[in-house]
């Protein structure tokens, strides 16, 4: 991007020499997992993974789809770029200089004969549209949208000009995603929280609870470069569409279908799952205020 004194350059760097993670590797609570392998394991409707960009999207989709992938299944994948291969997948780049765009492909991926299908990205109205058609005509979609959390995703297929009809009835499930930098073992020491972190990690703990967890951060060492932290976890929540909750989509009245969301999650939040892994001493309170910055309060 051309900027006032120069340009702008980020690269997205992708390390595909460790291969695919599978969903038991990427940090997922084990009572979320279990709900989310039994989501993904029925014949129809859509799931969609939610976050901003570098959030870690792509890897549990691939994930999903790695565990969905039979021989008796065809699964067809629309992307932008493909990132990994996959043997017996059937996977598509876009190319919009050609006009090859999500929606063409995605139209005649349905003329295909799919069984489960995976979308890069839902972009725009037209493509949210035909994915959650194939939903509602016996195909398995997933897709990734960018949204704050969970509760929102919906509100904002609505404001992509989604029926509300369509959403509630092909809608199964939202998860809404980040990463979290993991402490160094090398260099991990315990770690006095700052006026800050004490008064954030508040909100959610008791004084008590908070004077008797040791925390933990990383010196800095020459295994993690000097940053005390060495490789990611993921931080997820979880949002079924059960009935309670796609009867109150079906309601214009959001605040109505937030509350009626916040009581399916039952608490477990990105927020609660971030403070799970400081108290294991897994990540630090600097990093779980990081992402839960990113989200809406």
């Amino acid at each position: 991007m051309p900027t006032q004194y120069g340009e702008s350059i980020v690269m997205r760097l992708l390390n595909q020499s460790g291969g695919i993670l599978n969903l038991d590797r990427i940090g997922m609570p084990a009572d979320m997992l279990e709900r989310f392998r039994s989501i993904i394991q029925r014949p129809n409707g859509l799931v969609l993974v939610t976050g901003p960009t570098g959030s870690g999207k792509t890897t549990t989709l691939y994930g999903a789809l790695a565990e969905l992938n039979r021989e008796d299944r065809k699964l067809i994948t629309v992307e932008d770029p493909v990132e990994y291969r996959l043997p017996g997948i059937n996977q598509v780049q876009v190319n919009e200089k050609i006009e090859l765009s999500f929606a063409k492909v995605l139209r005649a991926s349905l003329r295909q004969d799919p069984d489960i299908l995976l979308l890069g990205e839902m972009r725009d109205q037209e493509t949210a549209q035909i994915g959650m058609r194939a939903a509602m005509t016996g195909h398995l979609v997933l897709s990734t949208l960018h949204t704050n959390d969970a509760i929102s995703t919906p509100i904002r297929l609505l404001d992509m000009g989604v029926p509300r009809y369509m959403m509630g009835s092909s809608l199964q499930a939202v998860l809404a995603q980040r990463l979290v930098r993991v402490i160094c073992e090398s260099c991990r020491a315990p770690h006095v929280l700052s006026p800050a972190e004490q008064e954030w990690i508040s909100v959610d703990l008791q004084q008590d609870t908070i004077n008797q967890t040791q925390f933990h951060a990383g010196r800095g060492c020459g295994h993690c470069n000097g940053t005390g932290y060495r490789g990611r976890m993921g931080v997820y929540e979880l949002l079924e569409m059960t009935k309670a909750v796609v009867d109150a989509a079906h309601s214009e009245d959001n605040a109505y279908f937030i509350e009626v969301a916040k009581r399916q999650m039952g608490g477990k939040t990105l927020r609660k799952n971030a403070i799970d892994l400081v108290l294991n001493g897994v990540t630090t309170v600097s990093e779980a205020m990081r992402i839960s910055n990113q989200i809406d309060e």
